[in-house]
């Protein structure tokens, strides 16, 4: 019987595999960074190919740092970059042109038209999301307009449309499947929230045909099975896909109403569970499907920070102040405070509450007595004061505070940055014992799906806490904080 579910993340900077027992514990791992590509400043592309590869290689690697064979493993579970917009030849499956990720803003000029012509308040309305390159729709346009004869070959229905999660599975399939989840499906600026379908006059608001775009299913079920890939066996059943920030707050296992997590990755990305009904935000964040399991549909609120971790990558390859990033916190520590310092992160467009994408990152405050740690301590403080943006949104939305965040992904190992945010939120901030919770929420929707766990209420079980932070600043220099910060948010 076999004893494993893979769950592949496939991400903005790598490509994962991780293999989970029944007691979700990580049995072996797998990755393997790839190329980011900046053909133009605010421009970020992928190779999708490399993504493929990539793909490959983290499955390959993983299975044996287990000492697994492919048979061993019950089913797969996909979780993905979400937004991130793929177009590849049915025929082929190559792509046609690079991925354009989620970071990339050449679609700015784009949604200020949409704007201009009144229709961002029904785009809002039907999708939950605010009008911004951020998301997939107006990325899907520009490759439309932009690759010589796609447009038509699109219509002739020759081309398929997928976020990343829809190209994986497609490949792994041998190109039989052609399908979506819900969650990624929200994420598109295409798909109407509250039928749960792809929407008429969003396509045609936006300039994509229904012809490239991929079958919407639920975030657990069985899809299809594996064929012909390099490593893994036939057969194999493919029967969970979430965007990896939903992917995340399932595996946080927030499945009541009011449960919340962020995700420290690329960027940080906080979602709070509000149950079978979506809540419009009048705060600047962002209403989108959590998941479909079982015929129910949950909802979420979502505020995201579109620099969270690359500000460290970027003190470690742009100013070198670093040789790994996992030396930022001891550089961090070795001063008591960032000494004035204040860094806004905004490297790619500010995303919620503030939805400015022609920001730009800022650094105040700095003296003839700044170092490099000074500069470290205020990339993680800066990190964590986004988030303060965005969760008093979520409260206003909400009409309650926050009483505890559960927080993973890889910037979660940092106490100093878990601590500041606890103070700076006035909340408990809480890191499990699996931090690979992106992964795991894919692993449990597609174990779930295939009866290699029975329900929700088996895999909460399995949940624990590795540590707790608890705020222990007082509220003056709470508000200081608060105040140089959006002081320096106005000139971002």
């Amino acid at each position: 019987m076999p004893k494993y579910v893979l769950a592949i993340d496939q991400g903005t900077t790598s490509s994962r595999a991780i293999l989970f027992d029944r007691e979700t514990k990580i049995a072996g791992q797998g990755s393997l960074e790839f190329r980011q590509i900046y053909p133009k400043n605010g421009w970020v592309e992928h190779d999708a190919q490399e993504i493929w590869t990539s793909t490959l290689h983290a499955v390959r690697a993983c299975l044996e740092s287990a000492g697994v064979a492919a048979g061993d493993v019950a089913c797969i579970g996909i979780t993905n970059q979400r937004e991130t917009t793929i177009l590849w030849d049915r025929a082929t499956q190559k792509p046609v042109h690079n991925a354009v990720v989620w970071q990339c803003r050449r679609t700015a000029d784009l949604c200020e038209a949409l704007r201009g012509k009144g229709l961002a308040p029904e785009i809002r309305r039907r999708t939950g999301l605010e009008v911004d390159p951020y998301f997939s729709g107006t990325k899907v346009r520009w490759l439309l307009d932009n690759v010589p004869g796609l447009r038509e070959r699109a219509h002739a229905g020759d081309i398929a449309f997928g976020t990343v999660d829809s190209f994986l599975l497609n490949r792994l399939t041998g190109g039989s499947v052609h399908a979506t989840d819900v969650s990624n499906a929200s994420r598109t600026m295409l798909f109407n929230l509250h039928e749960m379908s792809w929407d008429d006059w969003l396509l045609e608001a936006l300039g994509v045909p229904r012809q490239v775009l991929p079958h919407v299913v639920s975030s657990s079920e069985r899809y299809g099975v594996t064929k012909g890939i390099p490593g893994l066996s036939d057969g194999i059943p493919i029967c969970g896909i979430a965007g990896d920030q939903q992917a995340a707050l399932f595996g946080q296992a927030c499945f009541s109403e009011g449960e919340a997590k962020c995700t420290y990755g690329t960027g940080a990305f906080l979602l709070m569970n509000t149950g079978s009904r979506p809540v419009a935000s009048t705060h600047g964040l962002v209403t989108t499907v959590g998941w479909k399991l079982g015929g129910e549909v949950t909802y979420v609120l979502e505020g995201s920070a579109f620099i969270a971790g690359a500000a460290v990558q970027w003190l470690r390859d742009g100013l070198k102040i670093v040789r790994s990033a996992g030396e930022i916190e001891a550089l961090a520590r070795s001063v008591d405070d960032s000494g004035g310092v204040v860094f806004v992160p905004a490297l790619v467009g500010l995303g919620a509450p503030h939805w400015r994408p022609e920001a730009r990152g800022v650094i105040c405050g700095i003296s003839r007595g700044t170092t490099a740690a000074h500069l470290a301590r205020a990339a993680l403080e800066g990190i964590a004061l986004q988030n303060y943006d965005i969760l008093k949104a979520m409260e206003s939305d909400l009409g309650r505070p926050l009483g505890s965040l559960k927080v993973d992904g890889g910037a979660a190992a940092d106490n100093l940055l878990l601590q500041f945010q606890a103070d700076i939120l006035g909340a408990r901030i809480v890191r499990p014992r699996v931090v690979e919770t992106t992964a795991l929420g894919a692993a449990l929707l597609a174990g779930i799906a295939s009866g290699f766990w029975k329900n929700r209420d088996e895999v909460r079980g399995m949940w624990r806490e590795d540590r707790a932070f608890l705020p222990s600043m007082g509220a003056d220099e709470v508000k200081g904080h608060v105040k140089r910060w959006r002081d320096a948010v106005a000139k971002a």
